[in-house]
């Protein structure tokens, strides 16, 4: 005899929510990784979430430039860049150009758990880093400051996000409010032209001198004008239609490039006759 099966709905235990999610959670001993709730439950793009889980995951050593990163995701360069850039500005991200092997320049990034909080010591710091860039310095360039008693005007603030996100990668690059309100209009026209906030990051800081003595405003607006990308060019017009002619056969009209007989006309005048046989 069958088994018979009650249709009645399994009654819920008495400590269950009556509504939302329920965790079943695992004990997990290897092969895991500790977000905090802030990250996790961060508001706006699930992109920047993935992506941070994705870098928190990865061992020391792991490249995560934008190519490394576009080939796991299917998202483009676009919004991992967007991803990045938002990472850094928060401070879960940090890049620094530090002294390598051999005196070497490199750049370094830092990954935080929780945003904000010390990744090193002073006894870990850098020694004073090179010259400017030597040379003259080609090209129209920003003033790091407007004439005494003139009021700075309000940066674009695409342009100002930008330039505050430098010292993280760089803590030398902290820039007063008329520094960056003197480099937000090159900035801005970067980003017009079709350059992401994180490859201008990167134009401005990677290979950085290995010593500044002025201020850095100097050194950035060099960059800027020295490295401007091109403007994009101007899509072509598309082709102009044929003009519409009439058939010299059935006054049908047509588009050609000059009078004469439409498609159907000229076929019919290419059959023979079939009194010709």
């Amino acid at each position: 005899m069958a088994d018979t099966q009650s249709s009645a709905p399994l009654r819920a235990r008495a400590d269950a929510h009556a509504s939302g999610v329920t965790h079943i959670r695992t004990r997990h001993t290897a092969n895991f990784t500790v977000l905090s709730n802030r990250l996790a439950q961060r508001a706006g793009s699930a992109v920047t979430v993935g992506v941070a889980a994705y870098i928190l995951s990865l061992p020391d050593g792991a490249s995560i430039r934008i190519d490394a990163l576009c080939a796991h995701f299917r998202e483009g360069r676009a919004r991992i860049s967007a991803a990045l850039n938002e990472l850094e500005a928060e401070g879960w991200l940090e890049r620094r150009v530090e002294r390598g092997p051999g005196g070497r320049i490199v750049t370094r990034t830092f990954v935080y758990d929780a945003p904000g909080r010390p990744g090193r010591t002073e006894s870990d710091a850098p020694p004073p880093v090179a010259e400017p860039e030597p040379g003259p310095e080609p090209g129209p360039q920003p003033k790091p400051d407007p004439k005494p008693g003139s009021a700075p005007t309000a940066p674009d603030p695409r342009a100002a996000a930008v330039l505050g996100s430098l010292r993280h990668r760089d803590r030398r690059l902290v820039l007063s409010e008329r520094e960056t309100a003197a480099l937000a209009p090159a900035v801005a026209e970067w980003l017009d032209r079709g350059v992401g906030p994180y490859e201008i990051a990167e134009a401005l800081t990677s290979g950085l001198p290995d010593r500044i003595d002025r201020r850095p405003a100097r050194l950035l607006a060099y960059r800027l004008a020295a490295l401007r990308p091109p403007s994009p060019a101007a899509d072509p017009a598309p082709p102009r239609p044929a003009p519409f002619q009439d058939c010299d056969g059935c006054d049908r009209p047509f588009r050609a490039p000059r009078p004469g007989r439409c498609r159907d006309c000229r076929e019919a005048a290419a059959k023979p006759s079939p009194l010709a046989a």
